[in-house]
């Protein structure tokens, strides 16, 4: 197939070339590869090129291009990981190719996300007012529209759809706070670490958070291996998974990554209420919301640790720079809400089909 620069972003074949994309990966050495033979990547650049361009640039709205930029993103992300799997998988991590792949989807995208939240507005504010505020909200927020739906009205072909697209994110909880606690030592380091144990179980298996989930997909006899359910999951999703990426693997997006996880850790016992009530009301066993009920208990702490013993400190450190604290709060905000939405939308048309 050849993408020709003059079809419009909603005429390409883009499952075609992300198979491309994915073949490339599987290359022993995927940069020498495209140095002696440059047209295996034609046909996946010319379309990330139109994607880009008319999705970033020109800011049409067409899911199909949003999906494939974001699964491409993610599908280079995730090899920051290690999955417990054929090493060989990771033979192409520091490749070239897939950096400026990366950073060619990443610095358009967050500059459109951008939009969504007014930045400068932000520089002149009471950092720690602000945050105190938010907090205030958000761990006792007015009921949304998805939030009802799951809570009063979503079946339990729903419930199922809702863990497997949430598998995506729940199988490898936490993976993305690792990457951001080496260093120096302090008190602030500390406290991130000690919500890394806990969510890690404490170095128990069978405690950690990840175990609750997989117990939940064991019980509806669903598949508890991670990525099994990528196909169905939105592009929304992938771009706030993807964003946790960007804002922890650079030192400079810290304080933004740490409004991020504040906002997460504030948020999810209230999102996370609407599921268990939801899996009570279908009349599911405790193992079927066991990961819901552990996340309840464990977040109300972990929020106020975040706000407390993290940020606030941090506010101190960085008197210049701490409103991205709240940046990263409220880009974190927008896009949960974003993805809960989507996954909303993924719910209904199962319960539909």
């Amino acid at each position: 197939m050849n993408v020709s620069s003059c079809q419009s972003v909603d005429e390409v074949d883009y499952c075609e070339a992300e198979k491309d994309f994915t073949r490339l990966l599987q290359h022993e050495d995927l940069d020498r590869k495209i140095d002696t033979t440059p047209k295996c990547v034609e046909l996946f650049e010319n379309t990330l090129s139109l994607a880009v361009s008319g999705v970033y640039e020109e800011n049409i709205n067409f899911s199909k291009a949003h999906l494939f930029l974001q699964r491409v993103l993610y599908r280079i992300n995730r090899l920051k990981l290690f999955w417990y799997d054929d090493l060989e998988n990771y033979a192409n991590e520091n490749s070239a190719f897939l950096f400026a792949v990366r950073t060619k989807i990443d610095s358009a995208w967050q500059g459109w996300e951008a939009r969504a939240t007014d930045a400068n507005s932000l520089k002149q504010i009471d950092v720690e007012k602000a945050l105190r505020k938010r907090v205030a909200e958000d761990l006792d927020p007015e009921p949304s529209p998805p939030g009802l739906f799951f809570r009063n009205e979503m079946s339990s072909v729903g419930y199922r759809r809702l863990l497997a697209i949430s598998s995506l994110d729940g199988l490898v909880e936490a993976s993305q706070l690792s990457r951001v606690i080496g260093g120096v030592g302090n008190e602030v380091q500390a406290m991130l670490t000690k919500i890394l144990l806990e969510e890690y179980g404490g170095g128990k298996l069978a405690r950690k958070h990840t175990s609750f989930f997989a117990a939940m997909l064991n019980e509806f006899e669903m598949n508890t291996k991670p990525e099994a359910y990528f196909e169905i999951v939105p592009w929304e999703v992938l771009a706030n998974i993807n964003h946790s990426f960007t804002v922890c693997e650079r030192k400079r997006n810290f304080l933004r990554y740490i409004g991020s996880l504040l906002y997460f850790e504030t948020s999810v016992p209230a999102a996370f209420q609407n599921y268990k009530i939801a899996g009570e009301r279908l009349g599911f066993s405790q193992s079927a919301i066991g990961y819901w009920d552990v996340h309840i208990k464990e977040d109300i702490r972990h929020g106020q640790w975040m706000l407390n013993d993290v940020a606030i400190p941090l506010i101190d450190r960085y008197k210049n720079s701490a409103w991205e604290i709240v940046l990263g709060y409220d880009q974190q905000r927008f896009f949960s809400t974003r993805a809960s939405q989507a996954v909303a939308r993924s719910v209904r048309q199962s319960e539909n089909v």
